[in-house]
């Protein structure tokens, strides 16, 4: 993308603040921003009130800001974290909204788009020591999910689009496409 996705702008607005923006009114709070490659520029766009950590491996991929954001979230009363990412921007606060009415400490709960699981995805603060174990490279919680028995889906293809923004070209499509 040029640079780090969190800046990229969709409609005026860096995905970053739209990715908060979302999350927040889903009713998600307090919010977690975990930053990485850029931080230092990305850290300025969010909203007061909005609390980020840096998760200092990040070169490593997903799974080092999955940690870092759960291990910020260890010193709060959250008793489940919804995980989002910054470059889905058609997952909509009505998506993040249905995930997080499943809250609890022992949810796993997971978007689906037509039956097939995306993001964003909830996990209860039961399954953080799991998450965080398995969080490894670039897969985040994917092996942790995957077959998992206490993992439900819930269908969002009503209410968003789990398509994400890779490249320049994803991002024209999307801009275009809408």
């Amino acid at each position: 993308m040029g640079g780090p996705k969190a800046l990229v702008e969709l409609d005026g607005e860096p995905l970053v603040r739209r990715a908060v923006r979302v999350l927040s009114d889903g009713g998600c709070a307090p919010l977690v921003v975990v930053l990485g490659a850029g931080a230092d520029a990305v850290a300025p766009l969010l909203p007061a009130g909005v609390a980020h950590v840096v998760a200092e491996g990040w070169a490593e991929g997903m799974g080092a800001s999955l940690r870092t954001g759960l291990d910020a979230l260890d010193a709060t009363d959250a008793e489940a974290t919804v995980v989002h990412l910054v470059d889905l921007p058609g997952v909509t606060a009505a998506a993040v909204a249905r995930l997080a009415a499943e809250a609890g400490t022992d949810s796993l709960v997971r978007a689906a788009y037509d039956g097939r699981p995306a993001h964003p995805v909830l996990i209860g603060r039961g399954h953080w020591a799991g998450v965080r174990a398995a969080a490894v490279g670039d897969a985040g919680a994917r092996d942790y999910l995957a077959g998992n028995p206490a993992l439900r889906l819930v269908e969002c293809g009503d209410v968003a689009a789990p398509g994400d923004l890779d490249t320049p070209e994803q991002l024209a499509r999307y801009r275009g496409g809408r």
